[in-house]
């Protein structure tokens, strides 16, 4: 035991030994600091009501270089040469909405700072590599955007290095860096024109008759068919899940795919199982159950899936029968098969479920 006491001080001595013989880090010469957009979020604490729940949209932090009398551009900072656009760790700027830089666009994240600097411009680069100091050695392949920017001289030639952000209006404002009479001025731009990604479910459209889609291209009397039905549809995929049951229950409603509700205009009256449906264009859901699904058509449109729909609107409801088929359908499909010149059969088929509604001309 009394080894164990020694072991337990030396160890515990020699930690104290250590911790009394770091120094107190000393204020840095280039002083740390940081700058928000809008700037009084920094202080949100002290707003009233209705400005404390402001949020930010622009941070930035760098460290603030003295001139010290030195010739900085073209010299300490050689032209040609990357600047960490500070001094000690890389400048930072985190972006908490979409931000438009010149051509890119930059989603919300955090991205390090540097110039290339040459005379009369500064070629501003983002990068998402973070834990660097400075430019030196960076990862080059982390760059999300670079844009030129011309440099301009003002009389001011300021001894510490300064950003500052300056508004424009609701959707723009200025990131200005300022150091030795040099100024550079970086829009920036809150709504941004975004392209959407195509989605994980596609949207997709069937007809009937199948050929009134293309009329353009046909010959003859096809000239003169004219549209019946048509759905447009987002098609979710199974990707190894039990979808009916599971996935979707049984008491669900569902709006009979992806995202917006499944659309279909019916362009001449119809029956389907003894309930007519005036020609017009209805949003899609099914009440799902183990032995039947109850089809929705309603005029609550568009709408992101059946959530707080408005049930008002429903104009007509059939109750149709699910079968089951060997073949599982990795995507959800909607397809028309013709019966007779004055009845189609909708198809709608997912996994191993599939369902027909009757459409009588």
């Amino acid at each position: 035991m009394k080894n164990i006491f020694i072991i337990i001080y030396l160890l515990t001595g020699a930690w104290l030994l250590t911790a009394q013989d770091e120094k107190w880090p000393d204020v840095d010469k280039s002083t740390f600091d940081m700058i928000y957009y809008p700037e009084n979020v920094a202080w949100r604490n002290y707003l009233g009501e209705d400005q404390r729940n402001i949020s930010p949209k622009l941070k930035l932090t760098y460290s603030r270089p003295q001139k010290n009398g030195r010739v900085l551009f073209g010299d300490l900072i050689k032209y040609g040469s990357e600047w960490r656009l500070g001094a000690n760790e890389a400048t930072t700027l985190s972006t908490y909405v979409p931000v438009g830089i010149g051509d890119a666009i930059l989603p919300p994240g955090a991205y390090t700072m540097s110039a290339l600097v040459e005379d009369g411009f500064w070629t501003i680069n983002f990068s998402t590599e973070s834990g660097i100091w400075g430019s030196a050695n960076r990862d080059q392949s982390k760059t999300v955007a670079s844009i030129r920017y011309t440099v301009e001289m003002v009389p001011d030639k300021r001894e510490d290095l300064a950003m500052t952000f300056h508004e424009v209006d609701d959707n723009n404002a200025n990131l200005v860096i300022e150091w030795d009479g040099h100024r550079v001025t970086v829009p920036m731009d809150f709504n941004p024109i975004m392209f959407n990604n195509p989605d994980p479910s596609p949207m997709d459209m069937a007809h009937y008759p199948r050929s009134s889609a293309f009329t353009n291209y046909a010959e003859g009397d096809a000239k003169n068919i004219t549209p019946k039905i048509q759905v447009t549809y987002s098609r979710p995929q199974k990707k190894g899940r039990n979808i009916f049951g599971d996935l979707l229950k049984n008491g669900d409603v569902w709006r009979m795919g992806a995202n917006e509700a499944t659309e279909i205009v019916v362009y001449q009256d119809v029956m389907i199982n003894g309930t007519k449906l005036e020609r017009g264009r209805y949003a899609m859901f099914a009440k799902l159950g183990a032995t039947n699904w109850d089809i929705i058509f309603s005029k609550d449109y568009p709408i992101w899936g059946a959530h707080d729909r408005d049930v008002s609107k429903d104009i007509a409801t059939v109750s149709v029968p699910v079968t089951q088929d060997d073949e599982v359908l990795e995507a959800l499909s909607i397809m028309f098969e013709e019966k007779s010149d004055k009845l189609v059969h909708m198809h709608i088929g997912w996994d191993k479920t599939r369902v027909a509604i009757p459409f009588a001309f």
